[in-house]
């Protein structure tokens, strides 16, 4: 019996109103349009040339949104195999040569993968303790002057190595974009 595919669609840039495909999956929710349209309108419409980490990357709709406008790579890491393959779908569908797919744990990634990015993408599974583990390890990950932006089940007022500069929520939602406490 084939799963049932929910759609998203891109806020802004080449691809805006394309809409993506995703799998009816547990904890499997995609960044709300309106909160997408705040962060883009924080970080610029324009991302030209920027590389971009989108870890748990679930529908894949950050990193593409990002691509959309301009950013030269979305590396998107997602663990579910199901995920996986609508993603794939996705990236074949948009022609978006600059995602990167990879299949596998976010911190096992984040141990194999030196690269730097401009800007991260953290939405992990709510009430599983990621942030506590994802965030020490990601100023190593994150260009000079670079962002990271970070979706939670709740209201991020301090952090270790971050600096909070916007926050917001949506419903359930809880958004921040950080910058690294120890950058400029």
């Amino acid at each position: 019996m084939a799963q049932s595919s929910n759609t998203v669609r891109i806020g802004g840039g080449l691809w805006r109103s394309r809409l993506l495909t995703f799998p009816d999956l547990p904890g499997l929710r995609p960044t709300p349009d309106r909160v997408r349209q705040t962060l883009f309108n924080w970080l610029g419409q324009d991302l030209h040339g920027l590389r971009c980490l989108d870890l748990f990357c679930g529908t894949g709709v950050m990193g593409f949104e990002a691509l959309s406008r301009g950013a030269a790579e979305a590396v998107m890491v997602e663990k579910m195999p199901l995920a996986m393959r609508h993603l794939q779908d996705n990236k074949q569908r948009l022609q978006a040569t600059g995602a990167e797919l990879q299949q596998q744990d976010a911190a096992q990634f984040l141990a194999r993968d030196q690269r730097q990015f401009d800007i991260i993408f953290l939405d992990p599974p709510y009430q599983q303790n990621w942030l506590p583990r994802m965030l020490p390890v990601l100023p190593a990950h994150l260009s000079a002057g670079g962002y990271l932006y970070v979706e939670a089940e709740y209201v991020l007022n301090s952090c270790a190595d971050w600096q909070v500069i916007k926050q917001g929520k949506a419903g359930n939602v809880c958004y921040h974009l950080l910058k690294s406490a120890h950058a400029d």
